[in-house]
Formats: structure tokens, C-alpha cells, sequence
């Protein structure tokens, strides 16, 4: 397969996906069609009537909201019923319409790698434990993705259902340092040993993050997740990590952060290094979880199989909001379970429809 190469100069990523190019950017490139879009239709136009039943069941506003839930020991709670849980949209209550536990309902996942100049010796790890993870966690109706971001952001395997492809993709991931310098080390930072933020581009993790989140999940149905193996630092990107959260939680994707790094490469300032704070926010704010390995390989397997049972005990509750309002406004959501120590994992508000034209 061949690899594109966005420069750096440039905010793009990879052919866009059918019926997507309305949406982005002038000047970026277009997502390919994923394999499984639907054929062009050859059906007469619909009736003036028809019309406006479609118009009306497109703005019916059904919330689904997906969560985990763990008990005071840590340990994940399965077989809860409708009776057990209770969600409200800014803090007013919601009747559920449906809820159901999605243990093995198809999954749509995306892994985003970090192949920045600081995860020289990190990312031989991560390209095995993420491998025997793909193997184990991908079912016959589940689909993933490979991206792989510094200085660029690339597309290295499209949807597919094969542990083998995706794992083939991951093996030939390399560290890119080519920075706007052509310095080694870190990009655009001149090839120090402490990161540093600058101009030049540096790390695309949250450009990496949006664009994952617009132009390969916003058009999947069901259960949607993301796994981002990185350090936590982003340099250069053009967009802010609150426009990268705001893009998951519009395509109502889980974000899980595998925070992983080569403890040597910051200096030896161990826990010290600075996307910590930014990437647990950006995990909890989707209804993930950050997870720090360090450089522990054992610990990264250890991580890998959490987010595998996670994904493997979720529940998902549907409800239509009191609040019918189409203002595209953001809601806040809250979600209890009754019990000792009940904790639920849930994202913290949703995008309401935006105004029909």
C-alpha cells in the first residue's frame, strides 16, 4: 500500500471520505471511499411528500450514550438493567428508551501512533503490544484503522478487518524527525533532549486526533473508539485540543490515551513531561481513560487488555432529550448507576443537532 505524505506546511491528511469534501478545508486533499459505502443510488427522485418524512426522521434527535461501569475495587459491572442506571442532560432528568450491554456489538476502532523523534525507543513496544491487541480484539463484524502522526499525518492502513494488514501497517511505521530544520532529535526543536514548543511543526497530535475524528469515524454508526499511542505532546498543530475533543464528541468517539515515552528522553524528569494534563482531559471529556505506561512493556500489554475488556463491557443507553431544541449547542450529560461505589466512565456532554436549513 502506498503511504501518503502530508507536508507539514500543509493541514491535510489523506483522500477524504464520499460525501466529506463539502467539509473540509480549501486545499486539502480527499479521502478515498471506505469499502463498505453505500453504492450510488439509481431510485426516482422522492415525492415532495416523502421528502418531508425523510426531513422529519433525520432532525428526530436520539441520544445514545455509551459508558462503562466499575464497582468500588475497580473491577467492570456487567449485567446492569435499565433499573439500575439513570442519565440526565443538563441535570434534568431523561427516560430511557433503550439500554442495552454492547459486549460484543461490532466495533469501530482507529490507533493512532506517535512517530515523533521521542518515541525512538518506545515504538518497537507499541508495535507489538498494539499487534497482539489488534489480533485479540478484532471480531468478524469489527473494522480498524492505522494512523501514524509527527510532522504529517498518515493514513498507513484504511478499514479493513484483518489483524494481519493492520499489524503489517504498524510494523513499517517509522520515526520521522524531518522537521522544518532537518534537525534530529525532536522536530522543529532543534534536536534537543527537552521538549520544547516553537514554531516550526513539531507533532500533529491534535490535528491527528480531529482528523481521525471528521474524516474516518463521523460517517460509522455504533460503537466507536480511539486509541492513541503518544507522549502527549503536540507541536504545531493547527487546530487546539478543544477543537479535537469537540470533533470526537460530535462523532461520539471513546478516546483512549496510552501515554507512553521514553522517561530518558525528557531528562530525567519522570513524570514531569507535559501532555499528561491535556491528554487526561482529553480522555475523560470522551468517556475514556488515560493510562500511563512510561517505557514498561508489561505495562503496556496491561493497558492494552483494560481497554479490550472496557470495550467489551459497555452498555449503551437511548434516550430523546426534553430539551428539543436544534441550537447546535453543546449539553452536558450525566450518567449514575445505583450501588456501593458504583463509578461510571461516560463522555461529559454530547453536540445537540445543529438548526435545519
Amino acid at each position: 500500500m502506498t503511504i501518503m505524505r502530508v507536508p507539514s506546511g500543509v493541514a491535510a491528511l489523506f483522500p477524504m471520505l464520499l460525501g466529506l469534501s463539502a467539509l473540509s478545508a480549501a486545499g486539502w486533499a480527499q479521502l478515498a471511499p471506505s469499502p463498505d459505502a453505500p453504492p450510488v443510488s439509481t431510485a426516482p427522485a422522492p415525492s415532495p411528500d416523502e421528502e418531508s418524512v425523510a426531513t422529519f426522521k433525520v432532525q428526530v434527535n436520539l441520544v445514545n450514550v455509551f459508558f462503562t461501569v466499575k464497582d468500588k475495587a475497580g473491577n467492570l459491572v456487567p449485567h446492569l438493567t435499565k433499573d439500575d442506571c439513570s442519565v440526565s442532560e443538563d441535570k434534568a432528568p431523561q427516560t430511557l428508551k433503550n439500554f442495552v450491554a454492547e459486549t460484543h456489538q461490532p466495533l469501530t476502532l482507529g490507533i493512532l501512533l506517535d512517530t515523533s523523534g521521542s518515541q525512538q525507543r518506545v515504538l518497537p513496544l507499541e508495535q507489538d503490544a498494539g499487534s497482539q491487541f489488534l489480533e485479540r480484539v478484532l471480531k468478524p463484524k469489527d473494522e480498524a484503522f492505522l494512523l501514524s502522526f509527527d510532522v504529517n499525518v498518515d493514513l498507513l492502513q484504511d478499514y479493513t478487518n484483518s489483524p494481519r494488514m493492520l499489524s503489517r501497517a504498524m510494523a513499517k511505521a517509522e520515526i520521522n524527525t524531518a522537521g522544518g530544520n532537518g534537525a534530529a532529535g525532536i522536530p522543529g526543536a532543534g534536536g534537543g533532549t527537552i521538549p520544547t514548543i516553537g514554531a516550526p511543526k513539531g507533532t500533529l497530535l491534535y490535528d491527528a486526533v480531529y482528523l481521525a475524528s471528521n474524516e474516518k469515524l463521523n460517517q460509522e454508526t455504533g460503537r466507536k473508539a480511539m486509541i492513541v499511542l503518544t507522549d502527549g505532546e503536540d507541536q504545531g498543530s493547527r487546530y487546539k485540543i478543544g477543537e479535537s475533543i469537540a470533533a470526537a464528541q460530535r462523532s461520539n468517539v471513546i478516546v483512549y490515551v496510552i501515554l507512553i515515552a521514553d522517561r530518558g528522553f525528557y531528562g530525567g524528569f519522570g513524570m514531569g513531561y507535559w501532555g499528561y494534563s491535556a491528554m487526561k482531559k482529553m480522555a475523560e471529556e470522551t468517556g475514556g481513560r488515560l493510562i500511563d505506561v512510561g517505557n514498561n512493556g508489561k505495562k503496556l500489554e496491561a493497558a492494552f487488555q483494560q481497554i479490550e475488556d472496557e470495550l467489551r463491557t459497555q452498555y449503551v443507553a437511548s434516550y430523546t432529550p426534553t430539551n428539543t431544541k436544534l441550537d447546535g449547542g453543546f449539553r452536558h450529560l450525566a450518567v449514575e448507576c445505583h450501588g456501593d461505589g458504583m463509578k461510571v466512565q461516560a463522555r461529559k456532554g454530547y453536540f445537540a443537532m445543529a438548526p435545519q436549513n
